[in-house]
């Protein structure tokens, strides 16, 4: 079975809805996965802008999800979850921040990359930032799936 990551909230490739951005009420998307590699003891995800206009825009990132989920439902980071840890963004926040383009750059593209990682627990200081938690988390890496979602401005 294919490693996949869906939303109930948005179809690969299609807009995220506006109650999902800094625009409203910025709430997390629910996420459902499919096909967890053989191995697998936790995930990690990344939300980033590969548009943005000063260059790959990071608005997300969590770690220690564990490796028996299939799913985060929505607003995940303002619920009472302990077992996984979200890391600053690049807004500088230990939360998600969804899509904020600025008026006029066209259509953002907000990548949810999700991590099927060897490894159950990372150590990793929230501090750190999304890029180099990304990095660390990384070098566990058994398979990735990524779930593409746009917004325009």
């Amino acid at each position: 079975m294919t490693f996949s990551l869906i939303s109930p909230a948005f179809a690969d490739g299609q807009p995220i809805p506006k109650k999902h951005t800094r625009f409203d009420e910025n709430l997390f998307p629910p996420l459902k996965w499919t096909g967890t590699p053989t191995g697998t003891q936790s995930f990690a995800l990344l939300v980033e802008d590969p548009d943005a206009v000063s260059g790959l825009f990071r608005h997300c990132a969590i770690i220690n999800i564990p490796g028996d989920r299939t799913e985060l439902p929505q607003s995940v980071d303002t619920g009472p979850e302990h077992a996984i840890k979200f890391i600053k963004n690049d807004f500088g926040n230990a939360r998600y921040d969804g899509p904020q383009p600025p008026p006029g750059t066209g259509v953002h593209h907000y990548r949810f990359r999700l991590a099927a990682l060897d490894v159950g627990n990372l150590s990793i200081p929230e501090e750190v930032g999304a890029a180099e938690a990304w990095k660390r988390a990384s070098k566990h890496l058994v398979e990735e799936a990524v779930l593409v979602g746009t917004y325009e401005r």
